[in-house]
């Protein structure tokens, strides 16, 4: 998400700055080279030798004659992307007024002259956040298009959000936008179809690769809409095909969760009117049964009839001649081979614009290895499913 990005980062005087080693973590983690810019207030609250640990390079806490902020944030300068989080009151309505009377402001406003983005995290007692010139600071600076991490409020204070949002948005910032003003509308997770009240027949599906792809074109500026898969029960009742929510693992996306692949059809062709591309990673079940009212007692030997699903990507083709579309294709082969081939032979019969093919031992592991097969050419991606998600969203980009 974040591999060789250099990011400049600033912190102020919040007590948020604790959690500045923990970020600063999180940002190398995800292939970032970070280097720290401290306010004198951040040093009361957090060492130097903290940020230093954090981040491997020794802060700025004073300008210079080596003019530190230009050789960060200047033209040609060394960061990709400033990042200041914990960001205070103070320092936000400073830098919205062009005060330069600390490294973190100074980087800040050589920064944004020189067109270098900037991402701004707050973090406050929530009457300051409050303030209406605290308000109209932030508006200033988001005209300007300075992005800013919203802030959890809790216990009455404004708290520094997630460190994984954080890492997010500054992605968003240091990458290109190739994505922007694309809908996407991406199917993830498994589909289970009911047995009974009890009992369900589903595909084995984490949703793993397909949240990793939505989180990568999130970071290139789609829109994202998902129709999640989740093979936990519901009574019937309860299931909504329109019933967006808030999905911890998808805060930037519109999430609609289904069940069925009945569900999840109706959910896609609810939705696919505005979409300028249609990704379908979810797991949907093949087959489908005559549903049960009540319980099957358990015990004696049963024979179930089994009724073959639509394929979905057949019936998006067929509605949509004109839409992109990517599919997935996955076997219990790990010849590399075979697998391309059936991917090519999927993406003849629905007339796809790229297949992702796989072999079934990646299905709920952490890491992939997949082939993305399109008329022209076969790449492979390797990694963890973040990474991998990165490269199909590179390869998407380029079919858009």
């Amino acid at each position: 998400m974040l591999s060789d990005v250099n990011v400049a980062l600033g912190v102020t005087g919040s007590v948020a700055a604790v959690r500045v080693v923990e970020l600063a973590h999180e940002l190398r983690r995800r292939g970032a080279t970070v280097r720290p810019i401290m306010t004198s207030a951040a040093t009361n609250i957090i060492h130097p030798w903290a940020a230093e640990f954090g981040t491997e390079h020794t802060p700025i806490t004073e300008i210079t004659g080596a003019v530190e902020h230009v050789e960060l944030c200047g033209r040609d300068g060394w960061a990709d992307v400033l990042l200041i989080a914990p960001a205070t009151a103070n320092t936000i309505g400073k830098i919205a007024a062009g005060i330069d009377d600390t490294p973190v402001t100074t980087a800040a406003t050589t920064a944004i002259g020189a067109d270098v983005p900037v991402v701004i995290a707050p973090a406050m007692h929530e009457p300051m956040y409050d303030h209406p010139g605290v308000l109209d600071a932030i508006d200033t600076l988001e005209s300007w298009d300075i992005p800013f991490v919203a802030p959890r409020v809790e216990e009455n204070k404004a708290k520094m959000a997630t460190v994984d949002t954080i890492a997010l948005e500054t992605a968003c910032a240091a990458t290109p936008d190739s994505l922007a003003d694309t809908e996407i509308l991406l199917t993830t997770g498994g589909t289970a179809e009911r047995i009974d009240p009890i009992r369900v027949l589903t595909n084995r599906s984490s949703g793993q690769m397909g949240r990793a792809i939505a989180r990568s074109c999130y970071i290139r500026g789609a829109d994202l809409t998902v129709v999640h898969g989740s093979i936990s029960m519901r009574h019937p009742s309860t299931s909504g095909l329109d019933e967006r929510y808030a999905d911890p693992d998808l805060p930037y996306a519109s999430v609609i969760e289904v069940e069925t692949a009945v569900e999840m059809r109706n959910a896609v062709f609810d939705h696919i009117d505005t979409a300028d591309c249609f990704i379908s990673a979810a797991a949907i079940s093949d087959y489908t049964i005559d549903t049960r009212d009540e319980k099957l007692k358990s015990g004696p030997e049963r024979t179930l009839q089994l009724h073959p699903t639509p394929k979905l990507v057949d019936q998006v083709r067929d509605e949509y001649p004109d839409l992109p579309i990517v599919g997935f294709k996955t076997e219990t082969t790990t010849d590399s081979t075979a697998l391309i081939e059936a991917a090519k032979e999927t993406m003849e019969r629905a007339e796809l614009d790229c297949v992702i093919a796989n072999d079934a031992s990646v299905m709920g592991a952490q890491s992939a290895h997949v082939h993305v097969v399109t008329d022209s050419i076969t790449t492979e991606y390797s990694g963890d499913k973040s990474t991998v998600g990165d490269g199909i969203a590179a390869e998407i980009s380029a079919i858009v």
